[in-house]
């Protein structure tokens, strides 16, 4: 399993300092993390160590509370019983918060990123200090709901975030070069990670969805807008131009509606919840929300039906092509506009198999629920991904 290498984590500014564990032990927890109970003689063969090496090596973790030892079990070959490693997954919980123009979701879970407890605060208005106070009454009242102690958040919004924790562009939010994971960090008091929103939910596919079954996949999102995140070899691929929106404008309908910068029937055109929205009001003469859209293609209403299909068919192109150029084998679906799938399945799928060679391998396709707390599970995954072994 190839080693992440997340964003910086901004430490607490009042807190202890804190240990990290040596590479090795370091990629011995991750790889019981990613892959659930396993025998020591399977950790040693895949890690490629002594099974003397690996006692020595999980020591350190079992005495930390952080991997946990369990019954015998009969490993299915004649030898005798083995005794499986896991991680204890509730020994440290984590906060994710997804930063939206309107509101704040926020979600608390465990180092599965198993959602325990989760909260979405409105917000007045998109200030700075605004959004960190925000951020903090989240932190202590899903804290106190959860009956857990925070050992890291993780924060996601929309836009290009630097390595150090800066929000260098967020236009939703009207921001630029906000040092948004140091101002965490000293209110909260807590290890903080910032990311764009599209590579955190990467990150949570890279090691607890799809990625557990596959070192490289796309992630394609739709909702207010359209996003593409990739992992290769295990690794979620940053890079300067990550939040920019450049896997929003793909061409995919030359006959297609424009886009607000003039593009006719790219990616956000086709795809995103106002483009389709404005489509079917413009069509019925009034307007129509993402939802009531939805409800008038289940009834069979002709307008709808053509405007979902059209979009059904450029997200279908939008697969192959990410499956095509990138050359994963896994495409994973998300967002809070992804029931676009659901209603058009069978168009997306055609669409997909059009763009395809005929002799390329099947495409995975994973689709994510549209449960807007994925964003902010994303959010956490960051957080576990850069501190959960730090002891």
């Amino acid at each position: 399993m190839s080693s992440y290498q997340p964003h910086s984590v901004l430490p607490s500014a009042t807190g202890p300092g804190a240990v990290a564990l040596a590479d090795s032990a370091l990629e011995l927890a991750r790889t019981v993390l990613v892959r659930g109970p396993v025998s020591r003689g399977e950790l040693a063969r895949e890690l490629k160590l002594s099974v003397a090496s690996l006692t020595r090596l999980s020591k350190p973790l079992l005495d930390a509370g952080l991997l946990m030892e369990g019954d015998l079990v009969a490993d299915g070959t004649v030898g005798r019983p083995v005794r499986l490693v896991d991680i204890r997954s509730g020994s440290k919980h984590f906060l994710g918060v997804k930063v939206t123009g309107t509101f704040l979701q926020a979600v608390v879970t465990d180092l599965r990123a198993t959602i325990v407890a989760e909260q979405t605060l409105d917000l007045a208005e998109t200030s700075v200090e605004t959004v960190v106070d925000g951020v903090k009454g989240l932190a202590r009242d899903l804290e106190a709901r959860a009956k857990v102690t925070l050992a890291g958040v993780g924060v996601s919004l929309g836009g290009q975030v630097l390595a150090n924790g800066v929000v260098h562009r967020a236009p939703f939010m009207e921001w630029q070069d906000v040092p948004l994971g140091e101002l965490l960090a000293g209110a909260l008091s807590l290890p903080v990670v910032v990311d764009n929103d599209v590579s955190a939910l990467a990150a949570a596919e890279q090691w607890f969805g799809a990625g557990r079954y596959a070192d490289d996949l796309a992630v394609i999102t739709v909702g207010a807008g359209v996003g593409y995140g990739l992992v290769m070899r295990g690794q979620v691929m940053r890079t300067i131009d990550t939040g920019l929106g450049l896997g929003g404008h793909i061409p995919l309908d030359p006959n297609g509606p424009l886009c607000m910068d003039g593009h006719r029937g790219c990616s956000t055109a086709m795809l995103a919840i106002p483009g389709i929205c404005a489509q079917i009001s413009a069509a019925l003469g009034h307007t129509v929300d993402y939802g009531q859209a939805l409800e008038l293609v289940r009834d069979g209403n002709k307008v709808a039906l053509a405007v979902f299909s059209s979009a059904a068919r450029a997200l279908g192109r939008l697969v192959a092509l990410a499956a095509n150029l990138a050359m994963v084998g896994t495409v994973v679906l998300g967002g809070e506009g992804i029931e676009l799938f659901t209603v058009m399945e069978d168009t997306v799928r055609e669409a997909v198999v059009a763009d395809r060679d005929p002799e390329a391998a099947p495409l995975n396709l994973v689709v994510m629920s549209a449960d807007f707390t994925q964003w902010a599970r994303g959010a956490a995954a960051v957080a576990i991904q850069a501190q959960a072994f730090v002891c």
